[in-house]
């Protein structure tokens, strides 16, 4: 059984809004609750897979409010054991389960019908629904909506889009390009398509970087992007290929300070990167602790509740 993954943007605030992940066909009942805590909302994920009827999904999910709550949700094919549920609740400190049943929703088929192209400068992100809609002079990036591991829609990746959109106007010319906590790999693609530089993709989820590797290939980019499983930096072919003279970092928060040092140091002098998963008001704290490692800010942008920073390493680094 998959479950959802656990980070930034990630079946996120898409608008339209759509299920934070999505259900089989047969899917016809939910069972969402909220906790505090990412141990305790992972536990209690794993704890719902082992329920009769068992679940035909699970999502394990960081409300994005700064409250600290996690949701956690299953999608079952029949009437899920109210009871079972109840226990599991309980057991894990989460607030009792709402239990709805859906209606029959062909939810790929809606999303497809709902989510317009995106434009951002010179890119334009579709679906295959929309290959027709494709500007002649635009870059083109092509995401299904079944892989709704960022689509463009969401605030902080088209802060991205626009970000990279004004590096190419400025010049940029980079060499080593790592797009962290990748999703869809639409950052990745996006800078292979405009540069010949290497181009890396990670992510600390499995089925995100089958999704990026399915995307780098849909979008005839094989080859050219490589897609990792990686925590942060923590694999050799993320340590060989820097210094980086772009990084893209389009997660939470508290994964952008955590990472900072570490990020900074993988910059090459007057490298850039652009980040993003930040909320308004988290935007000044993050830019100080980036500017106090010698990542100064370039540029600001928000994006509905969010911001898009880019900033770049000093050259005396």
């Amino acid at each position: 059984m998959r479950r959802a993954a656990l980070r930034r943007n990630t079946g996120h605030g898409l608008t339209p809004p759509v299920p934070p992940f999505s259900p089989p066909a047969m899917a016809t009942f939910t069972a969402l609750t909220t906790l505090h805590g990412k141990d305790a909302a992972e536990a209690l994920g794993l704890a719902m897979e082992r329920l009769v009827p068992e679940p035909t999904g699970v999502g394990v999910f960081e409300i994005e409010d700064g409250t600290g709550l996690w949701e956690v949700g299953g999608y079952f094919d029949g009437p899920p054991d109210t009871a079972g549920l109840a226990l599991l609740a309980a057991a894990h400190g989460a607030r009792p389960f709402a239990v709805s049943e859906l209606p029959d929703v062909d939810w790929v088929a809606h999303v497809r019908r709902e989510l317009t192209p995106v434009e951002a400068g010179r890119f334009f992100v579709y679906g295959q629904h929309d290959a027709d809609k494709v500007p002649a002079e635009a870059v083109a990036l092509r995401i299904e909506a079944a892989m709704a591991f960022g689509t463009g829609h969401h605030g902080t990746t088209l802060g991205c889009l626009r970000a990279l959109d004004r590096l190419v106007d400025q010049g940029l010319q980079p060499q080593s390009v790592l797009d962290l906590g990748c999703g869809s790999a639409v950052l990745a693609m996006a800078a292979a398509k405009v540069w010949p530089a290497r181009v890396l993709a990670s992510d600390i989820d499995p089925v995100a970087v089958e999704v990026a590797a399915a995307n780098v290939a849909s979008n005839g980019l094989a080859g050219r992007v490589v897609c990792v499983e990686a925590a942060g930096f923590d694999h050799p072919d993320l340590k060989a290929a820097a210094p980086y003279d772009l990084i893209f970092a389009n997660i939470l928060k508290g994964p952008l300070i955590g990472l900072a040092p570490a990020l900074a140091g993988m910059l090459r002098p007057g490298g850039v990167a652009i980040l993003s998963g930040i909320l308004n008001d988290q935007a000044d704290e993050v830019a100080g602790v980036y500017s106090a490692l010698g990542a100064n800010p370039m540029h600001r942008k928000e994006i509905a509740d969010w911001t898009t920073l880019t900033v770049a390493q000093s050259l005396g680094k």
